[in-house]
């Protein structure tokens, strides 16, 4: 093979410091444009859906094969709490947790990823965030 043919699909979620609700209404679809711009613009890593809470975002995109995960999400993190803490400059202020999580999609499943995060404001109606992270995360400290 002449190229090189990398998929790395990953799914995201990263919350609010504290697991504060901190994402309004108001924002929410702003730091989703944010987040796409950055991801497809700047890193070349086509998106296929970006959803949450008032506490969390989930993110569904092909990591393209030249980037490093962990600077593409500091990116993102730090240019959307800047975006929007500069033009609403009352009210508590959009921060974003240190630590994330991230993992690998098959192309098989995600169709099944996309359903799950396009149903986010139903899902944690049934189950907190904060608990499912913790069930989630087992041992580790959240």
């Amino acid at each position: 093979m002449s190229h090189s043919l990398v998929k790395n699909w990953l799914h995201i979620v990263f919350s609010t410091k504290e697991f504060l609700p901190l994402i309004k209404p108001e924002f929410e679809l702003p730091i989703h444009t944010i987040f796409k711009q950055i991801l497809e613009g700047e890193h070349n890593s086509p998106v296929r859906i970006i959803n949450g809470t008032d506490n969390h975002i989930h993110l569904l995109f092909m990591l393209h094969q030249d980037e490093a995960l962990a600077k593409v999400i500091k990116h993102i993190k730090g240019e959307s709490a800047y975006m929007i803490n500069s033009t609403h400059p009352t009210g508590p202020k959009l921060v974003w947790q240190v630590g994330y999580g991230a993992f690998s999609i098959s192309e098989t499943h995600v169709h099944k990823v996309q359903t799950y995060i396009f149903n986010q404001k139903e899902h944690h109606k049934q189950v907190s965030y904060r608990d499912e992270v913790i069930r989630l995360a087992g041992n580790l400290k959240v």
